[in-house]
């Protein structure tokens, strides 16, 4: 089997024997029976060692002559997708509506805070 078929078919025995947590661990190297996996975090690597042997057991039983499993903390992946903030914009029309709520609604000690953050977004909302 190629190289890079024969890793990427343990890449997936490896994943289908763990959990989904340990899905940013990656096999680096299998030579000898010896199987090397990279992890994101030294955290992740002492909750996988608690894993081994189970790992070891399974990919035995897919045909794999593991005999010895290594772990080494190396960030192989790049970080996730940089989510953007968009900034919510409120029509005039609707600014207005919550401006006259704020004044139409009734001053007691209950409606008190109420009232203080509808005019406070009303107002932010005409600064922007």
């Amino acid at each position: 089997m190629p190289a890079a078929m024969r890793m990427a078919s343990l890449q997936r025995d490896c994943a289908n024997a763990l959990p989904p947590m340990f899905s940013q661990c990656d096999v680096l190297a299998f030579e000898q029976g010896q199987l090397l996996l990279a992890m994101p975090t030294s955290a992740v690597a002492a909750r996988l060692k608690q894993q081994l042997p189970k790992l070891q057991a399974d990919l035995q039983k897919r045909g794999w002559q593991v005999d010895a499993i290594k772990l080494k903390v190396q960030v192989t992946r790049a970080a996730g997708p940089v989510v953007e903030i968009r900034k919510l914009s409120m029509p005039d029309n609707a600014v207005t509506a919550f401006e006259e709520l704020g004044d139409a609604l009734e001053a007691t000690p209950q409606n008190e805070k109420l009232i203080a953050a509808i005019k406070s977004m009303a107002a932010k909302r005409r600064q922007a």
